[in-house]
């Protein structure tokens, strides 16, 4: 670097095996403030790379920001602009988001590095999308807890009160089981369609939205000649009777940022559960 202090540093979005179009990807908007979007030949694989401000995305400066939820969601959706703009020509490894290296050499080299594993991934993810499928206990279910402990507690007094409380309890505590089966029991029939499946952390009711709390967050990484079964999968559960204590939801196809690392990471495949 011979001491000199570099404006911009290279922020790398994605792998791929096959070269995008450079107009193409000169069109597509990455990060604002940032050059165009480029490919850079990295051994048998290609890298989708941006030029960005080092000011704007170096230390303190970057962790501001990213404690921003509008600068969060801001820099979340270029992010994902590029990796997209990276898969239009086939399977891709979707890099972390704030990947950056001091310059395109570097960025280069970290891909290089890496080039069995990366070629290795671009070959189990050929074909493949990612589903996120999240369930939640039923609204009126959630609810039920607690309503009426506090409108009762002056009424008789004494063993009848802690009798109806310790009542409310168990069901509460017999209601969450019961969804709790249930959010398995989906869990285990998509896993039949699905070539690998990980659970990522359950989210919370202020990321929700919802008082409902969340019993499965999970994704699953999907043929794409099997599409077609796994959302019939989803809408049989969605509106069988047989699990009235809760409700799914879920989006798809996506490009599989939750696989975009080494298999033995992936918690789990499914063939076992599809024999």
């Amino acid at each position: 670097m011979s001491g000199t202090r570099r404006d911009t540093v290279t922020y790398a979005f994605a792998v791929t095996r096959a070269c995008p179009p450079a107009d193409a990807l000169a069109a597509e908007a990455g990060h604002d403030g940032g050059g165009p979007l480029r490919a850079l030949p990295a051994g048998r694989l290609w890298l989708v790379v941006q030029d960005v401000p080092a000011q704007a995305f170096g230390g303190d400066r970057l962790t501001a920001r990213l404690n921003s939820p509008d600068e969060l969601e801001s820099c979340a959706r270029a992010h994902h602009r590029g990796v997209e703009a990276a898969a239009r020509q086939g399977a891709v490894v979707p890099f972390p988001m704030a990947t950056m290296y001091l310059d395109d050499r570097n960025a280069v080299q970290a891909v290089t590095d890496r080039e069995p594993s990366l070629c290795a991934l671009l070959d189990r993810l050929r074909d493949r999308t990612e589903w996120a499928v999240k369930v939640h206990a039923a609204e009126a279910s959630a609810a039920s807890g607690g309503a009426g402990d506090a409108a009762g507690a002056g009424a008789t007094g004494g063993r009848d009160y802690l009798s109806r409380v310790s009542a409310r309890r168990r069901t509460v505590r017999e209601e969450h089981e019961k969804a709790l089966a249930a959010a398995q029991a989906v869990d285990h029939e998509l896993r039949r369609y699905a070539v690998a499946a990980t659970r990522h952390r359950r989210q919370s009711e202020q990321l929700t939205g919802t008082r409902a709390p969340q019993l499965l967050n999970a994704a699953y990484l999907v043929e794409d000649g099997r599409r077609a079964d796994f959302a019939r999968a989803l809408a049989r559960l969605a509106a069988d009777r047989r699990h009235p204590a809760v409700e799914i939801s879920a989006s798809g196809p996506w490009i599989p940022y939750s696989f975009a690392r080494p298999e033995r990471e992936w918690h789990g495949s499914c063939q076992e559960a599809r024999a």
